[in-house]
């Protein structure tokens, strides 16, 4: 019987890398109340302290700790059925990802200023 050293195919076997950095996260800071509709088509409310999104291949997701329970949940954006910024009281019922990735983009706009120019 002929023994085999599987060690020496793991460096065959993994993934590829990209297949590692197929998600892009974005950093996303807000408190929402958001409207979810489940795989079983439930509809429950959440308030989650958001801290991502995370955009993969076919999906996106919004990330963060749901209050209720303590735990870091990522809610498919195209399940969200409203979205409700805590903090203001602004309702997105359409266009929520595009609302979601322009807050990103402004929040990190505001954390990283381009160039500030100063006169000469």
């Amino acid at each position: 019987m002929k023994l085999m050293d599987f060690h020496s195919f793991s460096h065959q076997t993994r993934p590829p890398a990209a297949a590692h950095s197929a998600w892009q996260v974005i950093p996303l800071a807000g408190r929402f109340e958001v409207v979810y509709e489940d795989a079983r088509g439930a509809w429950t409310t959440r308030i989650l302290d958001a801290r991502e999104l995370k955009l993969g291949p076919g999906r996106t997701l919004l990330g963060g700790t749901d209050r209720a329970h303590g735990l870091y949940r990522g809610l498919r954006a195209d399940r969200i059925r409203r979205l409700v910024d805590v903090k203001t009281g602004q309702r997105i019922e359409t266009g929520i990802l595009d609302w979601l990735l322009a807050r990103a983009d402004a929040q990190r706009r505001a954390a990283h200023p381009r160039g500030v120019r100063r006169a000469a």
